[in-house]
């Protein structure tokens, strides 16, 4: 039998996605549960496996191609069924990018743009049948619409950007398609500083006890099997100050003008991988004890870097902390994961010479660095809760006071 195999519904809230690479070809045999095909969401990345053994018969999306949730992703003919009866593609499926001339206007069927683009285009009061898309595929990106907006009308047709390509175009210069993981980072990066008004909060921390104390544990979570990072901690630290202050818990719905202050402490760690930053999620935090924040900080940082997240291990976040580890810097002012209200980023502990009782010390200092969108929160507000984080850092047995 000859099937459509169409893009499932990945989860809640999720319409589109995105063809990051596909892992089979046209002709070629397959076997039931391998992956045919990778694709990107606004919440994950996830392998979509064979339903069935047979052979792929036709793919009907290229890559970086951005796919309706229900429209045919590839054409198969399960194993012992003949392979005349190829359906042709339905007029709802994803169309293929028209061809046109260098220069040549799009036509509003064959427009290829995320959601976030078209909202920009709408408020820019540009028309996207007006612009050449340089993605993949010939996808709008916001850089085209923006191009749109800022260039002279003339009589002739509009001019824009030339198209990507992914080798070298003259001398020393390659251009590299944005897409996958870093087209969602690239959008949503310019979604947050575009929509939230960032100020950024630092304060340097004395971490000298943390560090004993992590230092004595490390043994303790070895002989569980557990990888004992400062990660656990600063969750720690974060859950016991949000408690005191609410507000920062939570998301702006913009659409409503609201603040939707969450009752859930849903973690977000912000963690590198080679395709770039994803933000995982720690979910019901306050319900775990330290060994099982690193358990779960560990296999989140594992999963993300093995592109096996689940939908749910991205989904959900109320508070996001971001570190770079080892080459966590001096300072950074990181980018507020939108539509949360802040996020704190921590960074290298190393030995400074610091004044105690007028006397001068070696410490374990570290600085922290907090922004927040300060449509909602206040400078006080954001100052008081770094202060509240400060405190329970440079004195931890006070984090586990009421907490486990």
């Amino acid at each position: 039998m000859v099937r459509e195999f169409k893009l499932p519904d990945i989860g809640e809230g999720v319409h589109e996605g995105e063809v990051v690479k596909w892992f089979v070809a046209p002709g070629a045999p397959i076997r039931e549960n391998d992956p045919m095909v990778e694709v990107m969401t606004d919440k994950v990345t996830v392998q979509i496996p064979s339903p069935f053994t047979g052979k792929v018969l036709e793919l009907r999306a290229k890559e970086g191609e951005v796919v309706k949730v229900g429209s045919v992703l590839l054409v198969l003919a399960e194993e012992g069924e003949p392979e005349t009866a190829r359906p042709a593609a339905p007029p709802s499926s994803a169309p293929e990018p028209p061809r046109t001339e260098p220069g040549a206007l799009t036509s509003a069927a064959g427009i290829v743009a995320a959601p976030s683009v078209r909202r920009l285009a709408k408020e820019l009061g540009v028309d996207l049948r007006a612009v050449r898309g340089s993605g993949p595929g010939r996808r709008i990106v916001e850089a085209d619409v923006r191009a749109t907006k800022g260039s002279t009308p003339s009589a002739g047709p509009t001019m824009a950007p030339p198209s990507i390509a992914p080798t070298a175009a003259s001398g020393s210069e390659q251009r590299i398609p944005i897409h996958g993981l870093r087209r969602r980072i690239h959008d949503r990066m310019a979604k947050s500083k575009g929509t939230a008004a960032h100020f950024t909060y630092v304060e340097e921390v004395d971490m000298t006890q943390l560090v004993h104390l992590r230092d004595r544990l490390k043994e303790v979570a070895e002989q569980k099997g557990i990888k004992l990072t400062f990660i656990p901690f600063v969750i720690k630290a974060v859950l016991a100050s949000l408690r005191a202050f609410p507000t920062l818990n939570a998301s702006v719905d913009d659409d409503r003008g609201e603040l939707v202050v969450k009752g859930a402490r849903n973690i977000g760690i912000a963690t590198a991988t080679a395709e770039g930053l994803t933000v995982t999620v720690v979910h019901d935090a306050e319900a775990k004890n330290l060994w099982e924040l690193a358990r779960e900080v560990d296999r989140l940082a594992t999963a993300a870097r093995e592109k096996s997240l689940s939908l749910h291990d991205v989904q959900g976040s109320t508070f996001t902390i971001t570190s770079l580890g080892k080459e966590g810097g001096i300072l950074a002012t990181p980018i507020i994961n939108w539509p949360e209200v802040a996020i704190l980023g921590i960074h290298r502990i190393e030995k400074r010479p610091v004044v105690r009782n007028d006397q001068v010390a070696i410490r374990e200092m570290m600085y922290v660095s907090c922004s927040f969108d300060h449509r909602v929160i206040d400078g006080h507000v954001g100052a008081a809760f770094v202060q509240a984080v400060k405190d329970y850092l440079e004195h931890p047995a006070t984090i586990f006071v009421g907490s486990e």
